[in-house]
């Protein structure tokens, strides 16, 4: 079982692929790093793809102390660094983008692109008035998922979370049991995440330095608060290109894989040019 330690913990990941162009993936909350199944190994034929379980996910080592983002991104930043995988292109999903962007704040050195998913950067639109409505149901759930994993009910709150908050109505009903089970053992990290008062914020004025390619993507399915956030990075970062993913929800690379696949194949070549 591959292990790292960086940054004073321990990392389980998997590097595959023999090409020289490296290409990083960054789970969000919840999951691990078996949520980029689907599109790594195809991925791998064109890029060396690392994926990891983040600190307290699965394979990795679980927190005894409260965590916080920063050690997120230092983690990351170690890691690639050990694995002598840098510059490198950064895939992030949800909580995993606002890693990603972070990264690029703390380190544009050593990031060739950047492309992410939907991060749950709330913050950036809690005086908008069109996302009021949404935020008003969003926020009381998210704190009623908080108060299930409190009460050591892990499974009601990742049941919770999947059909009301990430995937919409039904869903956890239709996720494999090795991933129901895979929500449910994370659970407490996500409860941990969320006591960081830092972790769902961000500053974006520092991105407006940054300009390495960025490609923002939203599912046409989500919340339409997502593309409220995207809306607000987009207009600062000099050379973020946009996307919507007709089809998909929050997470594409488990919905629609064949085009995550091209579209990440796609970018990253246009990057490297």
């Amino acid at each position: 079982m591959p292990i790292q330690k960086v940054n004073g913990v321990n990392l389980f990941y998997e590097l595959i692929g023999e090409n020289n162009n490296p290409l990083v993936f960054v789970h969000g909350s919840w999951g691990d790093h078996h949520s980029w199944d689907l599109i790594a190994s195809p991925l791998a034929q064109h890029f060396r793809v690392l994926t990891y379980d983040r600190r307290g996910h699965s394979q990795s080592e679980q927190l005894t102390k409260q965590g916080f983002v920063v050690e997120d991104v230092e983690d990351l930043i170690q890691l690639v660094a050990s694995l002598q995988l840098l510059p490198a292109n950064f895939v992030g999903n949800s909580f995993g983008s606002i890693i990603v962007l972070k990264t690029a704040i703390k380190r544009p050195d050593i990031i060739k692109s950047i492309f992410i998913h939907e991060p749950p950067l709330f913050s950036l639109i809690q005086n908008n008035p069109k996302a009021k409505p949404i935020l008003d149901v969003v926020q009381p759930t998210i704190r009623k998922v908080m108060e299930l994993i409190a009460h050591g009910e892990m499974k009601n709150a990742a049941t919770l979370f999947v059909n009301q908050i990430a995937l919409g109505a039904g869903q956890w009903e239709k996720l494999p049991p090795t991933t129901q089970q895979t929500f449910i053992n994370n659970a407490y990290t996500w409860y941990d995440e969320l006591q960081d008062p830092d972790s769902l914020t961000l500053n974006i004025n520092k991105l407006a330095d940054f300009d390495k390619p960025v490609l923002l993507s939203t599912g046409s399915e989500s919340p339409s608060i997502f593309p409220m956030v995207m809306d607000c990075i987009e207009n600062v970062v000099p050379k973020a290109k946009r996307i919507a993913l007709q089809g998909a929800g929050h997470v594409p690379h488990l919905s629609h894989p064949q085009e995550y696949v091209q579209l990440i194949r796609q970018f990253c070549s246009a990057a490297e040019k």
